[in-house]
């Protein structure tokens, strides 16, 4: 299975960009019988132009480290710049691929958790988890992460490989399980072979 590495999704901007407009459009009704225009709010300093090349550049210097190797001095990264910009979901995508990356994959699976939390629109994190789910052999709950990965991003062609990755272990566990269940059964052993024979295949 693939994980998808870091996207280049913007956080919410838009959603920011609309929360000050209904307010600006809430406060002109307000004071309409006044005939008084209020003043534009201004935006959150996190989002001048000047903080946006400081997150990017910053990025771009974590993912070196995580190119590099160094995993340690990548998420020390990473958690400082989500924590000042928590709004920003990029860091908090990478470091979940940096702890995936150094075996720390109970707080990569935290990460993404709480990031989807805050950001259930997005695909990429809900791949990743898949990924996680499925390598502790918990296959339903990766099923479901990825069927929501498409559900947002139809077109999304990592997730839907993936889920074929999945749906053929699935097929595979309950291919033997019939085994198990009827040995008498004379059908179910070509499908069984073409089934491990698949999931082979995928693993090369």
């Amino acid at each position: 299975m693939q994980p998808a590495s870091m996207p280049s999704f913007i956080p919410g901007s838009r959603v920011v960009v609309a929360t000050f407009a209904a307010l600006a459009a809430c406060a002109a009704l307000a004071q309409s019988s006044r005939n008084v225009d209020p003043p534009a709010p201004p935006l959150p300093p996190e989002y001048t132009d000047e903080a946006r090349r400081s997150y990017t550049q910053q990025l771009n210097e974590a993912k070196t480290l995580l190119d590099a190797k160094r995993y340690d001095d990548a998420i020390k990264r990473l958690s400082a710049l989500s924590k000042d910009r928590p709004r920003e979901p990029q860091a908090r995508f990478l470091m979940a691929v940096a702890e995936t990356d150094s075996g720390r994959t109970q707080d990569a699976m935290a990460t993404l958790r709480a990031l989807l939390a805050d950001f259930p629109e997005l695909p990429e994190p809900r791949n990743n988890l898949a990924v996680l789910y499925a390598s502790q052999g918990n296959y339903p709950l990766a099923r479901q992460e990825l069927e929501l990965a498409i559900t947002a991003a139809p077109d999304y062609a990592i997730a839907h490989e993936n889920l074929g990755d999945v749906y053929a272990r699935l097929a595979v566990m309950q291919y033997e399980r019939v085994t198990t269940l009827d040995k008498a059964n004379r059908t179910v052993a070509p499908k069984l072979k073409l089934a491990r024979e698949l999931l082979a295949t995928t693993a090369r």
